[in-house]
């Protein structure tokens, strides 16, 4: 489905860093893969100049090799500690997420839950990790819709199981709606749907073009995860003016902020009654649609940019 690549993340803090800072992109030899695909990655990194090593992306363990005083890590979340089980979580929670932390000079979480997370997972000193946050992608701007009362388009994105879409299929069934998905969807989402008579379309493999085309087709936003790194479609539909359901754990109501209606995502019933709320309050909605309009400025390029710079900055100058 259409993704705002975390490279295309830093490509545009990149573009606003000061002029001061240089910035020249790394990437590993091979892709994140399998044992010595990965050793040949981390020792490669060892060797790569700079003032200062920024390591972002799904190679946390490149942190390992690099020289403390001049390493910067981003973690975006920490789900696979969640999923996985046995040898294959304590090899992650070691080599993406331990070592890792110890060995960076500074840990970057883009969430204060993020941030909690890895205190609580690493033992990590609360002091060592500065949050800073994602941006909204470039390109989602307001663009007014007249709500759809009788037969509201629902976006939902993602199938992953943290994105609870089963729950969202159950707390929709007798509304009258659209549900549009963006992800592929199993045999077993298929027959979920079509037992509950619920009107849908799936799309997938989108490009970030149609990705904002979805959010201008819906009336609201479901975006109902058990959990988020950050939950960056908050501030997509915020800032195409757009209501927003979200979760009330993990990231989503510190991105939120008072511009989605919170609901419980592992209750059913919750789920329902916020979007009957929502579809039904007339002024409620319009209230959560204006404050979205501003909360998705706390987000800006500007701010995140600056934010990197004063750290490149009081890295480069400790190693001075």
């Amino acid at each position: 489905m259409g993704t705002f690549s975390i490279e295309a993340i830093f490509h545009a803090i990149r573009q606003k860093l000061p002029p001061a800072i240089h910035s020249v992109v790394k990437i590993s030899t091979y892709p994140s893969n399998g044992i010595w695909m990965r050793i040949y990655n981390a020792i490669e990194a060892a060797f790569w100049q700079g003032d200062v090593k920024h390591v972002t992306g799904d190679v946390n363990y490149l942190a390992i090799f690099l020289k403390k005083s001049k390493s910067i890590l981003t973690i975006h979340d920490c789900f696979i500690l969640y999923y996985k089980k046995g040898l294959p979580r304590l090899f992650f929670k070691t080599f993406w997420f331990d070592l890792p932390v110890r060995r960076a000079g500074l840990v970057v979480a883009i969430s204060e839950a993020t941030k909690q997370e890895l205190v609580k997972f690493t033992g990590c000193r609360p002091e060592k990790i500065n949050v800073i946050p994602t941006i909204i992608p470039e390109g989602f701007t307001f663009s007014p819709k007249k709500f759809n009362r009788e037969k509201p388009v629902l976006l939902h994105i993602g199938v992953m199981p943290n994105k609870n879409l089963d729950r969202l299929i159950l707390a929709i069934a007798g509304i009258p709606c659209t549900l549009l998905i963006v992800g592929k969807l199993t045999d077993d989402y298929i027959h979920q749907l079509e037992r509950h008579s619920i009107d849908y379309k799936a799309v997938y493999n989108i490009s970030d073009e149609e990705m904002k085309a979805q959010y201008r087709a819906c009336d609201i936003l479901c975006f109902v995860s058990t959990y988020e790194g950050f939950g960056m479609p908050i501030l997509e539909a915020n800032a195409t003016g757009r209501p927003v359901l979200t979760s009330n754990c993990s990231s989503m109501p510190e991105v939120a902020g008072d511009a989605a209606c919170l609901v419980d995502p592992y209750d059913v019933q919750s789920i329902r009654a916020g979007l009957l709320h929502l579809i039904h309050d007339e002024t409620y909605r319009e209230r959560l649609v204006l404050n979205g309009l501003e909360n998705h400025k706390r987000f800006s390029l500007d701010k995140v940019a600056r934010q990197y710079a004063d750290l490149y900055a009081a890295v480069a100058a400790q190693n001075a």
